[in-house]
């Protein structure tokens, strides 16, 4: 079926991938900018900056590295189901990507009330009360995206596991939020 402005299901498809990396992109920029704050302060102040990395949970975030890595394998193996006409696979795997999602957000709570609980995250004035600030706001905005991303993984799966373009940039939205992870562990918890 082609819904207009469209001539071909072709077009149709295109224009909603290219629509999807267009969003993807202010993303980037998004994260991009949490990047450069990051990169200012540790360059202006590297040993406080190393200092506060350090007393963050690095295993809390090594788990939920692998819990959201194996969550983007849930995805991958999905689109490459619904391609091959196999949307019961499609729908159980997104099911499974978005359970990880959740359990992601469950365990970072969790890091959350330990790092309130040791008064880690209210730091006096200072470098270290920079770089927390920058620590909550950057794994706080990825845990948004974690959250709409998983409730957008769990309705494609009940609803439109057969619709190969929707499921492909769901796709790419959840692999975009798996590699900003992938870059935020090493960069706020491996400071060393």
């Amino acid at each position: 079926m082609v819904d207009q402005p469209y001539s071909t299901v072709l077009q149709q498809r295109e224009a909603a991938t290219m629509g999807m990396f267009v969003f993807l992109g202010t993303e980037i920029m998004l994260f991009g900018g949490m990047f450069a704050v990051a990169l200012g302060l540790r360059l202006t102040h590297p040993r406080e900056f190393v200092d506060s990395s350090m007393q963050l949970h690095v295993w809390i975030g090594a788990i939920n590295t692998a819990v959201l890595l194996t969550s983007s394998a849930a995805v991958a193996l999905a689109v490459h189901a619904v391609r091959a006409r196999q949307f019961r696979a499609t729908s159980v795997l997104f099911v499974i990507a978005a359970v990880l999602g959740v359990v992601f957000l469950g365990i970072k709570a969790f890091e959350y009330a330990t790092e309130y609980r040791e008064g880690l995250l209210l730091p006096p004035v200072g470098v270290q009360r920079l770089f927390m600030d920058l620590y909550l706001v950057s794994t706080g905005l990825h845990a948004l995206h974690v959250t709409v991303g998983a409730g957008l993984l769990a309705a494609v799966a009940a609803f439109a596991p057969q619709r190969a373009t929707l499921v492909e940039n769901t796709g790419l939205f959840w692999h975009l939020v798996d590699a900003i992870w992938v870059f935020l562990y090493p960069v706020l918890y491996l400071a060393r």
